[in-house]
């Protein structure tokens, strides 16, 4: 008698109930979302960030001519300088690299990697004929493991023969 009178009310798992479910997960569902959401946001504003200042002696750059003779677009600049301290006065390290010329007599397109002893660095975009240029930080290796970033490049004299490396690192 009990049980028929149970079965004309609510049952535990009607559509009643399992609308209230329904009703409960959405809110938790996007609540969990926001936790991740923040919890991301918060770690990418606490970024490490550091600045590392070094000086190129470009004394290997060597132009390869491959398209019409002279400065031309898809000309190759290949180097494998020795890289100094900010005071330029101890060798740190060196870096090796190449340049296409994308724009005669303005621009050319590099990539290359600064070799250090904790670990590398590299980079790559525009340097320009005339003019600082700002390259991006792609990537490292050893302590540099995970860093982005960008490099500032800025030359020391007319002839080009050293170059300011400006790195503002981040993790």
């Amino acid at each position: 008698m009990l049980m028929s009178k149970l079965r004309g009310k609510a049952k535990p798992f009607g559509k009643e109930n399992e609308m209230q479910r329904r009703f409960l997960t959405v809110p938790l569902a996007i609540s969990a979302a926001s936790l991740v959401f923040l919890s991301v946001a918060t770690s990418a504003q606490a970024a490490k960030k550091t600045s590392l200042n070094l000086i190129e002696h470009a004394t290997t750059d060597a132009v390869t001519d491959t398209g019409a003779k002279g400065d031309s677009a898809g000309d190759l600049l290949t180097f494998a300088n020795d890289v100094f301290d900010e005071k330029d006065a101890k060798k740190v390290g060196g870096d090796t690299g190449w340049c296409i010329r994308t724009v005669a007599g303005k621009s050319w397109e590099c990539f290359w990697t600064l070799t250090l002893a904790d670990g590398q660095i590299t980079v790559e975009g525009p340097f320009l004929d005339a003019g600082d240029s700002v390259v991006a930080v792609t990537g490292g290796t050893g302590k540099y493991a995970n860093v982005r970033g960008e490099m500032a490049l800025h030359a020391r004299d007319t002839k080009g023969s050293a170059y300011d490396f400006k790195y503002t690192l981040l993790w």
